[in-house]
C-alpha cells in the first residue's frame, strides 16, 4: 500500500511515471513529493513505489 494524498492505494511496484499517467495527472502541471522529498520530473520513470511510501501530489490550476 502506498498513501497518495492521505488515501491508501494498492500501487506498489509501479513507477511514479506509470502511476501519474494511469491516474491522469498532468506531469507538466504537478509537483510530487515522495516521503517528504520533492521528486525531480526527470526521475519519475526511475522511481519505483514501495509498500509504505507516502506520495503528496499537487496540481497547479490556472484561472483568473
Amino acid at each position: 500500500m502506498v498513501k497518495v494524498n492521505g488515501e491508501p492505494k494498492n500501487i506498489a511496484s509501479k513507477t511514479l511515471a506509470e502511476y501519474l499517467a494511469v491516474a491522469s495527472y498532468d506531469m507538466k502541471r504537478s509537483v510530487t513529493e515522495l516521503n517528504g522529498e520533492i521528486v525531480s520530473k526527470t526521475a519519475y520513470a526511475d522511481v519505483v513505489l514501495k509498500d509504505g511510501d507516502c506520495l503528496e501530489i499537487v496540481s497547479f490550476v490556472g484561472g483568473g
